[in-house]
């Protein structure tokens, strides 16, 4: 699979707002090839008027067999006492302009095949379950108990 051009620039994701939710960008962390890092943004989903911290969402850039098939382009959680507004999914539609300025297509997000949540946020955001696959032991994401991952496909 592709990776990343030599050349990286992290863009101005410019304000990404979604009704009463905001998405903040807090961080960004560069490409580590040594420890086999793509660059990622880094946001807080925040309550646009009171700025309460709803959650948080990751945009991974780069193309390859971890992020496609086992990490995904995009990593969320929302706090516990602010779940069942669909806040996620809204919040990864957020991402989908910033990613595909960044070449992104098709994206990519998994979850564990127990995590009903996280699968309804895929659906409610557009995306398609294309598969179940087998996490290997040699991958990060590796973790006992969560060795399998749902892929959802998501064309921009």
């Amino acid at each position: 699979m592709l990776g990343l051009p030599e050349r990286f620039a992290f863009l101005n994701p410019g304000r990404l707002v979604d009704g009463d939710l905001e998405l903040v960008l807090v961080a960004t962390t560069p490409r580590d090839a040594v420890r086999g890092l793509v660059p990622a943004y880094h946001f807080d989903m925040r309550h646009r008027t009171s700025s309460e911290l709803l959650g948080g969402i990751s945009l991974r850039i780069g193309n390859n067999d971890h992020i496609c098939l086992y990490a995904g382009h995009i990593g969320y959680g929302v706090r516990p006492e602010h779940r069942g507004q669909h806040y996620a999914a809204r919040s990864v539609k957020l991402l989908f302009d910033l990613a595909r300025a960044h070449g992104i297509d098709p994206l990519w997000i998994t979850c564990n095949p127990d995590n009903e949540a996280s699968r309804r946020t895929c659906e409610l955001a557009g995306g398609v379950f294309v598969e179940i696959v087998d996490v290997p032991p040699s991958d990060s994401v590796y973790e006992p108990g969560e060795e399998r991952k749902c892929r959802y496909r998501f064309d921009l």
